[in-house]
């Protein structure tokens, strides 16, 4: 069961992520990390400055997409980004005198910089707050050559240097490449559930039982397949749009899962052989992508529907309103999450629930 769950939605997170990352690269923005599983311990090798890999907690995945933050940047931010790139390793009070800010400003600017990707934090090691350079690849005669974590980085103007990382930042882009990134994942789910849909339907086949007992193994059409993965789509639209409906969110609710009971359905439809896992994979792809699209932060429907409010009003939404957002969706997710798993573990292992 563990092995199953690991598998099913380790891949359909992966996929997902792995759709912003795609997304993201082809518009120019620094993507520093492409990890399988959840944040935490964690081993992988590092190609054109994203770090990819596995941590210890083999569940979902993520991509940290650099420049995410709708906050305004920090004032001295320009000449903060200087003072490490010109001395490729810094103590924090010695950038605040290169910035002519203080220490406080300069940790703020700092953070925001880290979050860029632009700058290497203090290691647990280092005695003092001390800020680096991130590691730079120099092609050499015989082949490449890595250089010391901390080499200074040569930059004409303190402008040019800012508005080069700047350019590589999520918040640099318009509105319409945002927009892609943003919806990739969901679109790479929906399109991984509607190609095994047609894999299983119009390739490998289904076995029909009749009420006589007997088996026929059926192959349609590939526009059958996609019909009848139009018609899960459907469904699952209207079981989302139920959840704000007072009268049905309580029926929904109970008729939904947490991850427990996606792993002991995916045990049981792993065992069931290829098709039905796929199967399986086809409609919680599906399910993970449009509940995605649900508009509250931190969902990437919220942050689109964030974008969209920017972009016809002109003006920024306050820093403490998304703040406010935020916190209220992840409570209400959290919510969600608690309901279901208390369900699962009363229907699956209690075996409490009919």
């Amino acid at each position: 069961m563990i092995f199953s769950a690991i598998v099913s939605i380790g891949v359909l997170v992966f996929i997902h992520e792995g759709g912003h990352f795609l997304a993201a690269r082809a518009f120019g923005v620094r993507v520093t990390e492409f990890m399988l599983g959840l944040p935490g311990p964690r081993i992988g090798f590092v190609a054109k400055g994203t770090r990819f890999g596995v941590t210890c907690i083999p569940l979902g995945g993520y991509a940290r997409v650099c420049g995410m933050t709708m906050g305004d940047i920090p004032p001295h931010t320009e000449d903060v980004l200087a003072s490490v790139y010109a001395r490729g390793e810094v103590f924090v009070e010695q950038i605040a005198l290169d910035a002519g800010c203080t220490v406080d400003e300069a940790f703020e600017c700092l953070d925001e910089l880290e979050e860029w990707g632009s700058v290497v934090p203090p290691k647990k090691t280092d005695q003092y707050n001390t800020y680096r350079t991130p590691e730079q690849f120099a092609n050499k005669k015989k082949g490449i050559e890595r250089k010391a974590e901390g080499t200074p980085r040569e930059f004409e103007t303190v402008a040019s240097l800012f508005e080069s990382e700047y350019n590589q930042q999520y918040r640099s882009k318009k509105f319409w490449q945002k927009s892609v990134i943003l919806l990739a994942g969901i679109t790479v789910n929906i399109l991984f559930a509607f190609l095994a849909f047609v894999l299983v339907y119009s390739v490998l086949g289904i076995d029909v039982t009749y009420q006589d007992g007997t088996v026929q193994h059926l192959v349609v059409d590939p526009l059958t397949a996609i019909s009848a993965g139009c018609r899960y789509v459907w469904l699952t639209i209207q079981a989302i749009v139920s959840l704000f409906n007072p009268v049905t969110a309580a029926s929904t609710v109970q008729n939904s899962t947490s991850i427990v009971g996606i792993a002991v359905l995916s045990a049981d439809y792993f065992a069931a052989g290829f098709s039905d896992a796929l199967l399986f994979m086809a409609m919680i792809s599906a399910s993970l992508g449009l509940m995605n699209l649900i508009p509250i932060p931190p969902l990437d429907g919220g942050h689109f529907i964030v974008e969209l409010i920017q972009k016809i009003t002109g003006k920024k939404v306050p820093e403490k309103v998304l703040n406010y957002v935020a916190m209220t969706g992840v409570f209400l997710l959290l919510m969600l999450f608690v309901v279901t798993l208390n369900q699962d573990i009363q229907r699956f292992i209690l075996g409490n629930w009919s």
